[in-house]
């Protein structure tokens, strides 16, 4: 649920959710800092009604015709009362615009606001939830509390959020989604190659010489960042997760390089720890290899499952190492049956190792336990939504991507090979 004293979060949920262009990022954060607008969206009733006009009136004095549309059609969906302006581009010549009316107003002019319909009104809702085709929501009767409920048509609460992508032409639908996400990922892209010049600087005049392998270390800074999270850092260990609300703030940029290195279910911390353990333990690959490839892994899950949230599900919470671990299973399972033949991982010295599909088997089956089941009251999505907004999914279908490209490569090379030893 929105908290309406949050005035981040709420442009925030105005921007993403009733997709307002990147142009209007300013105004509708200014929109959301007003007083009214808080008026209209915790009131019914007449004085739902009166905060409106007022807003739409403060409105009307600050911005172009342009804009104001833009913020009135905002308004339109979150309090579910029309306004009936007419679009600035469908005004006549002679017609003053809705900014002059009320200069004209001001001046001790006659002229009447048009009515805002009601619940009683022939023109208006009838009834408690005010349904709105273009956005496919309503906004219900106001719930306990300082929070913004919006329910689907299944009559669930959810927040708004993107239609779906229904062809070529919705591209740039796709991209004005990438846009505001584009600070997070170029900072988690930046930090990624940070991290790779640390981890082999810290190799060669370290580690190397202890003869530990990348993977261990890996290990063990993630378990360090766990147990600070449990110690001195308890008090951020929930504000370090990516949040869906939080992921096109540009002030929350933070959070995409926080989210891969702590988990905030230490259930799942200790469980992905002993995976990588099993998984990376005995690579022979550098710590700065390791930790390039993480962090990239990690991004691109991140990424993937946060644009499918943003049109599936209503809320969504990512951190930890599941995309990465996920994508190394993938991709041992994967290369596994292309190659038809076993492929275990060692456990330390007590000669046997674990198969790939076991370990598919094991993390997958844990894995779904914790996406499926709804995360609230509200949460409407389908459980095949939250399976499709989780890293686990998309690190699985990356590692066998990853797999069926590298198999594919050596089919080539070997076709050459033998086309080029072949007798003329």
């Amino acid at each position: 649920m929105l908290d309406l004293d949050n005035g981040t979060a709420l442009a925030n949920r105005l921007i993403d959710g009733l997709g307002a262009e990147v142009w209007l990022s300013g105004p509708v954060r200014d929109l959301a800092a007003q007083p009214l607008l808080r008026q209209v969206l915790r009131q019914r009733g007449g004085a739902q009604r009166s905060a409106l006009e007022s807003l739409r009136q403060q409105l009307e004095r600050t911005y172009a015709p342009r804009v104001l549309a833009e913020l009135l059609e905002l308004l339109e969906a979150a309090s579910g009362l029309p306004l009936g302006l007419v679009a600035p581009e469908a005004l006549p010549v002679d017609q003053p615009t809705p900014v002059a009316q009320t200069t004209a107003r001001g001046q001790g002019s006659q002229g009447h606001a048009p009515p805002v319909p009601g619940p009683g009104s022939p023109h208006g809702p009838t009834a408690p939830e005010a349904e709105f085709g273009d956005l496919g929501l309503a906004v219900t009767e106001p719930p306990l509390g300082n929070s913004l409920a919006v329910a689907g048509p299944r009559g669930g609460l959810r927040a708004p959020r993107p239609a779906a992508l229904t062809g070529p032409a919705d591209l740039r639908a796709l991209a004005r989604q990438l846009r505001p996400l584009g600070p997070g990922l170029a900072l988690a892209f930046a930090l990624a190659l940070v991290w790779w010049w640390a981890a082999l600087e810290l190799d060669r005049r370290l580690f190397d010489g202890w003869g530990w392998s990348g993977g261990v270390v890996l290990v063990l800074v993630l378990g360090l960042l766990q147990a600070l999270a449990l110690g001195p850092l308890r008090a951020t260990r929930r504000q370090w997760p990516l949040e869906q609300a939080d992921a096109s703030n540009p002030h929350e940029a933070w959070r995409w390089l926080t989210a891969p290195w702590i988990h905030h279910d230490q259930r799942e911390a200790v469980l992905n720890l002993l995976m990588l353990l099993v998984l990376l333990g005995p690579s022979p690959l550098p710590l700065a290899d390791v930790v390039l490839r993480y962090g990239l892994t990690s991004l691109a899950t991140l990424a993937l499952a946060l644009l499918v949230a943003q049109r599936r599900t209503p809320e969504g919470r990512w951190d930890g190492a599941s995309g990465a671990i996920s994508a190394l299973i993938g991709l041992g399972t994967a290369a596994s049956l292309l190659h038809w033949r076993a492929l275990d991982y060692p456990i330390g010295r007590l000669g046997f190792g674990i198969p790939a599909w076991v370990l598919l088997v094991l993390y997958g089956a844990l894995q779904l336990a914790w996406v499926l089941p709804r995360r609230s009251a509200q949460d409407d999505s389908r459980p095949l939504d939250r399976l499709l907004s989780s890293q686990w999914w998309w690190g699985l279908v990356l590692g066998v991507g990853w797999a069926l490209v590298s198999r594919g490569g050596e089919l080539l090379q070997a076709a050459a090979r033998a086309r080029a030893t072949a007798p003329m």
